[in-house]
């Protein structure tokens, strides 16, 4: 038996961040160390939603980590369609299916949010477990969409922030924690409104403090 089917007989760990661990670190990759979007929505099993999302939502959660949000925000933005709709388990077009994921970046980046945030994954456990249920995933999927949609957006302050909120909404739904589901729906809605109120403002004084600059020039 060796190291990987070991590892595949542990029972899963408790706590979001290492359920994810175990599963990257279980998940059979090709050649280069990658692995479909599909092959890996097909390896979750209970809160396939959640645990996808969350491991597509963590790359979105550091600043300066590039491409690997442009890889995920798309897939997200499905992903919460789907939740709003109903469905109790994901499904992707194969050209989504087809979207490798590098697993030794994943895993990089899960390492690096657990040393910076694995004390506020230790505070969830479950609490308010009704808005974790079916009726809660779909009003958590279609408000999901809000900050999904401006990961999407390749433009500075548009995916970081939101990318927490999904992330700490999905772990509040993996550990059924209501509480958590909340506090990340207003960490990802509140920023998102800031960027819609506040951008149209800050360029306007941009370009107005440019055109005094040039006119003293």
């Amino acid at each position: 038996m060796d190291a990987q089917d070991t590892m595949q007989d542990q029972p899963m760990p408790r706590g979001a961040l290492a359920k994810i661990e175990h599963i990257l670190r279980t998940a059979e990759t090709d050649a280069d160390g990658n692995i479909g979007l599909g092959a890996l929505s097909d390896a979750l099993e209970e809160r396939a939603f959640a645990l996808l999302l969350l491991i597509l939502a963590l790359p979105c959660c550091l600043p300066f980590v590039y491409l690997l949000p442009q890889i995920v925000a798309l897939p997200m933005v499905f992903l919460a369609w789907q939740m709003a709709r109903g469905r109790r388990s994901p499904w992707l077009p194969e050209t989504l299916r087809r979207r490798q994921l590098p697993v030794k970046a994943l895993l990089d980046v899960t390492a690096r949010v657990k040393r910076f945030a694995g004390w506020l994954e230790r505070l969830a456990h479950p609490r308010l477990v009704g808005l974790t249920g079916l009726a809660g995933m779909r009003t958590l999927g279609a408000l999901l969409i809000i900050p999904c949609l401006s990961i999407l957006v390749p433009l500075p302050l548009t995916n970081t922030v939101p990318g927490i909120g999904v992330a700490i909404a999905s772990a509040g739904l993996i550990e059924r924690d209501g509480l958590f589901v909340v506090l990340g729906l207003l960490v990802g809605l509140v920023w998102v409104l800031a960027l819609v109120i506040g951008g149209p403002t800050i360029i306007y004084f941009l370009v107005d403090w440019l055109r005094l600059r040039v006119a003293a020039a």
